[in-house]
């Protein structure tokens, strides 16, 4: 029996795919990254199936029990806390072994916040460069920054709201006042917001305006404007 790599919701609950619920139901058991928030999901579509935890801090020894459990014909579904596995997450490590194991494993189409940031941003979307998370030190996003300098197409960042404005001053200061941005927050839910300008203007917003909830950045290209 297959791994089953399932997309969750990242904000309303309803956004989730007919068939990620009918694996959830129907799989061995579930791994999970916080245990708590995917609990929610399944108490809502009132799934049973056992769940365990499988994170970042998780040691070797839970891959291996994971992959062994494969190997003997449980069938498993992985989820995140929000949107597509394997970004972020410990599942790549799992895919690798699943690869290396020869054990089959299905990707199932769903939620993320990648594209909806890229089409609400306002920027071409037909090519984009998807970065993820920044690295932690200011030395390494002002060099990230400097790499996309020159870039003519969009790029997607991930960002916490509590080190958004460090953020976009290290942007500021990068790019010239003719780099234009947009900062997508809580996809999906209730306040679901885009703000959209030059760094500069999207900066100083943010320092007027604290942001709460999930962020992604799209950085627009050399010479592209919104």
């Amino acid at each position: 029996m297959p791994l089953y790599i399932c997309p969750t919701p990242i904000g309303n609950l309803k956004d989730i795919t007919l068939r990620v619920l009918e694996v959830l139901k129907s799989v061995d058991y579930i791994i999970a990254e916080d245990t708590r928030i995917t609990r929610n999901l399944l108490n809502k579509y009132e799934i049973k199936t056992p769940l365990k935890s499988f994170h970042s801090y998780s040691n070797k020894r839970v891959l291996e029990n994971i992959v062994e459990d494969l190997k003997f014909g449980r069938s498993i579904a992985l989820v995140s806390d929000a949107g597509t596995p394997c970004i972020s997450d410990p599942g790549y490590d799992l895919v690798k072994r699943c690869i290396e194991e020869d054990i089959h494993f299905e990707v199932l189409p769903g939620p993320n916040a990648v594209l909806p940031a890229i089409i609400l941003s306002g920027f071409p979307p037909d090519k984009f460069f998807f970065y993820g998370f920044l690295k932690r030190t200011e030395g390494k996003i002002k060099k990230t920054f400097e790499y996309f300098k020159e870039f003519e197409y969009p790029v997607v960042f991930y960002e916490s709201p509590y080190r958004l404005v460090k953020v976009l001053s290290i942007m500021n200061d990068i790019f010239d006042s003719n780099r234009y941005v947009s900062v997508v927050r809580e996809i999906s839910k209730i306040h679901e917001s885009v703000v959209r300008g030059s760094v500069k203007e999207v900066l100083e917003y943010f320092k007027a305006n604290p942001p709460k909830g999930e962020i992604v950045i799209v950085l627009g290209g050399r010479d592209m404007k919104i």
